[in-house]
Order: structure tokens, then sequence, then C-alpha cells
């Protein structure tokens, strides 16, 4: 019985190969794609065309036998091995390739790789029959060997991917995947770039731009251009075959490119019936920003969306503003990739302004084309607010906040920077005049960043919102003062003066002005009496932190003593020993607050004694007194930065750079008197060397700085020297800005800027 069972089995896994040599393989691909015109015979019919023989009666009947003969030679000779002196054979030879069912994951064919596709066959026999073929085109993609596979399979793999089919081919030799992977890179390159019916009508559009007539019969005769309800099955423009993984960058858990393209024609018909479109929008958008390619899709399927060519069409697609309302959006998000599609939104913009019977769809097309003349790629998608806005043609409303808790409310659209927001907030409060510069800055209670000049401000507030959402500090928009190039002449009556003030306690009260300990009371009491007026029991005193640099407490060792006296490490007793551990932590800590909070108490009647003796001092008199206070300090405009210090031998020390007009100094924590200090006019070149690297050639000196802040430094550098090269109008003395990163090139030397 088990012979026979054997016998059994045999039979049927040879009729099965059998049957799946000559039928169950065969996936005979017919390409649909669009051909070269070039390719096109005079009668209209492409190279790949077949003719099919018509059955014939003879006397009125069929004629089974010849017919069928006549219809078979054809379909046989097609499918034939080609013959082995065929000069279009470019690579043929034996092959794995992975298939899709079955139980067999892998079977060996033989390939033959021709300028126009890649096939293989049964076997290499003169009677082998043709089991696959793949049309190459320029949009066919191949993923090269990699060892990855070779480690997990032990074969090199290579992949091409086709319209309709993937095939997935291994060998065990490198040399021959590369040779293959190789020749078939080059087939594909070797072909004219495909063309879609969209590119080819809109070429047409550009050509005949200036005749109307010609125009509108192309609209009318090719429904791929106006609006539809229908869904989209492929992309209005050309992307490359294969996995996202392959073709583009992959993330987000995104598909191939072109099946996202066909997913996002099918989001913007959702918003026809959709009672919140903005979530959709947003999705949309964010696509776009991370799938780079799918810009200009985005732009075609809603000018397609938005173009009509008869009446009827016009009034109903004013019942659909939707599609307005998101290219409204997109066009101030980012702008198409390539010139010709940004030309056909104009001409689109233009043809709809010029026939439109809708005043809403009007304005949106006004709207599109002042936009798209500033628009700069944002980098993140807009607000929610933003997009209402935007879907009502109106601006964003911005609060920007300056030191001692005033702020301007300013309106802004998507395209506004940093610059244009400074330049409004300086006339507003009336400091054209002043000879320092100012900037505006991100701001929570206890940590800031300048704000780059070009940045746009809507991305910033998006980003408040989003980081509102994770963290409960309060973020917001600071104009403060940046550059301070001339602060003995300001006047006192001014609001550059105010600001200066101002700026200054918020260092003393975060610990970056390092001065004594009776000058930081008499400050705090100068504070009071500005705020207060002369000292009153019944007085509302602010808190201690509002007044006064915060005390760190005393760190606690990270491991407390191994246990009580004559615990020993018995097994029995480790969770005494923790417990005890716990409960020490718990103490110590418990006497860090007491002792934090008796000092409080000590600082604040001391601050309360200071404050006293200031009676019948004015505002004016007190804000004067505390500058006068903070200028004692040799670095007083100083920007500090914490950085490492590196000096011979390679060892670093913890210092703190300041970046002054005058000179770059460096200060020891804690100390007044500066280590070591460079003049602006001995500075021969600066720049960051590497990601954490700052670089400062002074005279012959070459000074290096580890730091977290290098983008901020070099923006403060920069901004000093361009501020008193514009201050003094001696542009022609410039100093080296380096910005590669590679470490340790030379900086440029330059002659020494003198100020």
């Amino acid at each position: 019985m088990p012979a026979q069972g054997l016998c059994w089995f045999a039979c049927c896994r040879l009729g099965l190969r059998w049957l799946g040599s000559h039928y169950g393989q065969k996936e005979e691909e017919e390409s649909l794609e669009l051909r070269n015109k070039d390719e096109l015979t005079c009668n209209g019919r492409g190279s790949l065309a077949a003719a099919v023989s018509q059955p014939t009666r003879s006397n009125g009947t069929f004629s089974p036998s010849s017919h069928s003969d006549e219809m078979r030679r054809p379909i046989i000779e097609k499918n034939m091995l080609p013959p082995e002196d065929d000069a279009e054979v470019v690579v043929k030879g034996w092959l794995y390739r992975e298939l899709s069912c079955g139980w067999v994951k892998q079977r060996r064919f033989w390939f033959i790789l021709t300028p126009d596709s890649l096939d293989y066959y049964s076997s290499p026999e003169p009677g082998g029959h043709r089991l696959s073929s793949l049309v190459l085109t320029s949009l066919c993609t191949i993923l090269w060997p990699d060892k990855h596979t070779y480690r997990e399979t032990g074969y090199w793999s290579l992949c091409v991917y086709g319209r309709k089919h993937c095939y997935r081919l291994f060998t065990k030799h490198f040399n021959e995947a590369v040779h293959w992977a190789c020749a078939i890179q080059k087939v594909i390159s070797s072909k004219a770039p495909v063309e879609t019916p969209t590119q080819l009508l809109i070429r047409d559009i550009e050509e005949n731009k200036f005749n109307p007539e010609v125009v509108e019969h192309i609209y009318q005769h090719n429904p791929i251009l106006t609006y539809t309800q229908s869904p989209l099955y492929a992309p209005l423009l050309p992307f490359p075959y294969g996995s996202l993984e392959h073709t583009y960058v992959c993330g987000n858990g995104y598909a191939a490119v072109r099946e996202e393209a066909v997913r996002m024609f099918n989001c913007l018909q959702q918003l026809e019936s959709s009672t919140e479109p903005i979530p959709i929008m947003q999705g949309v958008l964010q696509t776009c920003l991370d799938l780079r390619p799918l810009r200009d899709e985005i732009y075609c399927q809603l000018i397609k969306q938005t173009s009509t060519h008869t009446q009827t069409q016009m009034q109903t697609q004013t019942q659909h503003l939707r599609y307005w309302q998101l290219l409204t959006c997109v066009s101030c998000t980012f702008l198409p990739n390539s010139s010709s599609i940004l030309k056909y939104l104009h001409f689109h913009l233009k043809r709809v302004k010029g026939r439109c019977v809708d005043m809403e769809v009007e304005s949106f097309a006004w709207f599109i084309s002042q936009a798209v003349e500033r628009t700069c790629c944002r980098e993140c998608v807009p607000s929610w607010e933003e997009m209402e806005q935007l879907m009502r043609r109106q601006e964003l409303l911005c609060v920007v906040h300056y030191p001692g808790a005033g702020s301007r409310t300013l309106r802004i659209n998507s395209h506004t920077t940093a610059t244009e927001v400074v330049k409004r907030m300086v006339e507003s409060l009336g400091l054209q005049d002043s000879q320092n510069t100012f900037a505006l800055f991100e701001q929570t209670a206890c940590w800031e960043q300048v704000v780059g000049g070009s940045t746009i401000i809507a991305d910033v507030l998006t980003r408040f919102q989003n980081l509102s959402s994770k963290d409960l500090s309060k973020w917001h928009l600071c104009f403060k003062l940046y550059c301070l190039l001339d602060t003995d002449s300001i006047s006192v009556d001014s609001m550059e003066y105010l600001l200066l003030y101002e700026q200054c306690h918020e260092l003393v009260v975060r610990g970056q002005l390092p001065i004594g300990e009776n000058d930081l009371q008499s400050l705090a009491a100068l504070r009071l009496q500005a705020q207060l007026g002369d000292f009153s029991p019944l007085s509302p005193c602010p808190a201690l932190e509002q007044l006064y640099p915060q005390q760190s407490p005393t760190a606690l060792p990270a491991t407390a003593p191994g246990g009580p006296p004559g615990c020993h490490a018995f097994p029995g007793v480790f969770l005494t020993g923790a417990l005890w551990r716990q409960k020490r932590q718990q103490e110590e800590q418990e006497r860090a607050r007491t002792r934090a909070k008796e000092e409080g108490v000590a600082i604040m009647a001391a601050i309360v004694e200071h404050w006293r003796g200031l009676a019948g001092y004015s505002r004016t008199q007190s804000i004067t007194a505390y500058l006068n206070i903070a200028r004692q300090w040799s670095g007083f405009g100083s920007t500090l930065y914490e950085v490492d210090f590196y000096v011979a031998g390679s060892l670093s020390r913890k210092l703190l750079l300041g970046v002054a007009a005058s000179a770059i100094s460096l200060y020891h924590h804690g100390e007044t008197e500066a280590v070591e200090s460079f003049p602006i006019d001995q500075i021969c070149s600066y720049g960051v060397s590497d990601s954490r690297t700052f670089r400062i050639t002074a005279g012959e000196r070459d000074l290096l700085f580890q730091t977290s802040k290098l983008t901020e430094i070099l923006q403060l550098m920069n901004a000093y020297f361009s501020a008193s090269q514009r201050h003094l109008g001696k542009k022609e003395n410039c100093i080296a800005k380096e910005t590669h990163r590679k470490f340790p090139p030379p900086l440029l030397e330059l002659p020494s800027h003198s100020v």
C-alpha cells in the first residue's frame, strides 16, 4: 500500500508540473501603456498590435479543423522560444522566480531579456513556451541585489516592477545578479519617457492658449480635463512603478506613489459630502508634504475638478466650492514642482476669471493668483484656525508679546515672515530711530529661542498649537532687543529703555547676570519700588521667584549608603534595606525643602529692608538705578551660552561664552570677571566645524567650543557683524563665515574686521 501511494503521488506531481508549465503559470500581460509617437505606424497601430485571422465559411458551413489550425498558428508562434541567433536577445539564462501561489515558493525558468520586454519560458528547448512577459517602459524600476536578502535566503535577489507584475528573481551568484540588473536597467533607461493623456493635453493647451476656440474644443472633447464624479483608476501624471521604499522615501505607512495618487483623488471626492472638510484637507496636504512627487498631481487633480466647459457644468460647479477651498490651501502651502504645471495653473485661473459667472469662484481665482506669487514651501500643514481663515480668504490674527506684559495683535497671512513682523512691531512701538536691532523669539516661562528672519510666522503658530497639545507650557511669540549696539544713548523716556529694563530683569531672574548677592537684593528692591511704589505692609508683594534668581536645591546622591549600621546583605533583609534607603531619601528631600524655605524667607526679609530705604524713588528713578547696577558688570549687553571650551591636551572646561557687540568673552559660572576676552577686531573667522563644535579664530589662536546652541550663536554673531557694518558704513571689511560641517578643515582666513 505505501508503494502504491508513493507511485500515485509521483504521478500526480509530474502531471501537475506538466500542466503548470503549459497552462497554469501562464500570465500573459497585455500592456495598455501609452507608446511614444515614433512607435506608431502609418496606419495608426502600435508596434505591438497583432492581426487576428477571422474564421471563413466553406459552402455555407464552418471548417473547424482548418480554421482552428489557422487561428492557433500565430498564437503558437507568439509564445514560442525565439531562435538562438536572434539579434534582439540582450541576456538569457536560468533564474529562479518567486511564486505567489502553490506549495513551491521558487521555480526555475529560462529568462530572455529583449529591448522591449523581459520574458520567461518553461525551458530553453526550441519547443519551450513563453509563460509570461513584462513589457519594459521608462516607468519600470528595478531593485538591485542586497546583502540582507542574501543572508536570509542564501540567494541574491533583484526585483523588476512593471505596471501589472513584479518579477522577484533569485540567483546564487552575485556577478550574475548584477549582470542582469545592469542589463535590465540599461533597457529601461533607453526607453522614451512615457507621457499620459493629461500631459499631452496640457502641452496642446499651452501651444494654443492664444486661440480660445481651439482650447474650448480641447476641453469639450477630452473629459479627462474637466470635473467628474467618477473615480480615478490611474494617476493623471506618470509615476514609476514599484514599492514606495524603492522609488521614494518610505514613511508614515504610505503605499506606492501611484496608489497614493489614486487614494488622494478619492479623498477629494469625499469633500463634496463631508460636513468637516478640514481633517481631509489636512491629510491631503500632509501627504503632499511628505511625498514631494505628488505635488504636481494634486494641482492637476484640483484643476480638473474646478474646470468646466459647458454652462450646466458651471452651474453645478458653484455648488462644490470645496475644491476651490482646498486649492486655496494648497497654493498657500507649496507650489508645483514643475514649471509646466505652474503655467497650467496660471492659465486655468485666468480662464476661470475670464468666463466665470459665479462671484465666489472668481474671488477664489483672484486670491490664488496672488498667493502663488509669494508662496514658499511650508514646514508643516496649516493649522485648523489658519485653514478656516483661508477658506474664507481672510487674514490670521497673531499676538506678539514684548517684555513688560505688553502685546500687540497683528494681522498676518500664510506668507508673512518674521522680518515683516519685526518691522511692523518697530513701527507700532515707535522704535524706528533705534541704533539696536530687534528680533522675534519663541518663548515659554523658562525657555526661548530666536526666530529666523525668513521663517513663516504661520508655521510657528502651528507648531505652538501642536506643542501645546503635548505640553502644558504656554508658548508665545515675544518681540525683544537682539543686538545691543548702543545702550548709552537710549532715552530714559522711550519704549526702548523700558524694553532694556524688562529684558535685564529677565536675565536677573534666570540667573544669567553674574553679580553679587547684595546687588541682587538691591535689584529686587528696586523692582518692587518701580512696580508698587513706596513700601507699605498692605502692598501685595509678588513671589520671590519673580524678583530673585532661584537657588537650585542641594543635589542628592544618586544612591544612598548601602544600609543601616550592622545590616548585612542577606536575602532576607533586601526589602528592609530598600525601604530604609527610600525613607532616608525622603528625609533628605524634606530637609532640603525646609532649608530652601528658610533661605527664601531670609532673602525676602533682606529685600524688604532694602525696599524700605527706597522711599521717595519714582518709577523712572528706580528703573535708572536698576540699570546702573546691572551696567556694573563688564559684560553688560552680552548673551551668554553654556559651552565646553577645549584647551591644550584635548581637555575641556565648562564655561560661559558671552557674545556682545564689542568682544567675545569667556566666564566662569557665577564670576563677574571674564577669563578671556577677544575684541571683535581681532576675530578673523568663525563658523561651525561639525554638528556640535563651534570654532573662532582670533589672531593666531583657534578657539574650539562644544555646545548645543550652534545655530543660535552663529545667527547672533552674523547679526552683530551685519549690524555693525551697516551702522559704521564699512561693508568692505567682511568676516569669513564658515558653514560647512567637516572637521577639522581650516577656516577661511581674511583680514581682521575693524569695528
